[in-house]
């Protein structure tokens, strides 16, 4: 497997917002996109505009080949309402999570 962490600056007045569009944006590059394995987000407890979205790929080709650019379109609407600040990419070693 492989991951992808986004991490971006959401002004407060535009979480929800942000939330909802993620939601969608995530639903439809899983159901679209082979390889797509879906996403998570989380918010920092200490920096309330700091979020990471991590999704989760079947492989790195997959990833490259959905980020192209590294402007997708599925994610423009993600773009309007947060600033990217980083995109890091992680082979999954291990997953131990239940």
């Amino acid at each position: 497997m492989f991951r992808v962490i986004y991490q971006w600056q959401v002004p407060t007045d535009n979480m929800t917002a942000f939330k909802a569009v993620w939601q969608t944006t995530t639903d439809t590059i899983h159901a679209s996109v082979d390889g797509a394995l879906g996403s998570f987000m989380l918010q920092s407890a200490e920096q309330p505009d700091k979020v990471l979205t991590i999704a989760k790929w079947r492989s790195r080709e997959d990833w490259l080949h959905f980020w192209g650019n590294s402007n997708p379109q599925s994610m423009q609407r993600m773009r309007e309402l947060a600033k990217r600040i980083s995109v890091e990419t992680f082979e999954e070693i291990e997953d131990r999570t239940r």
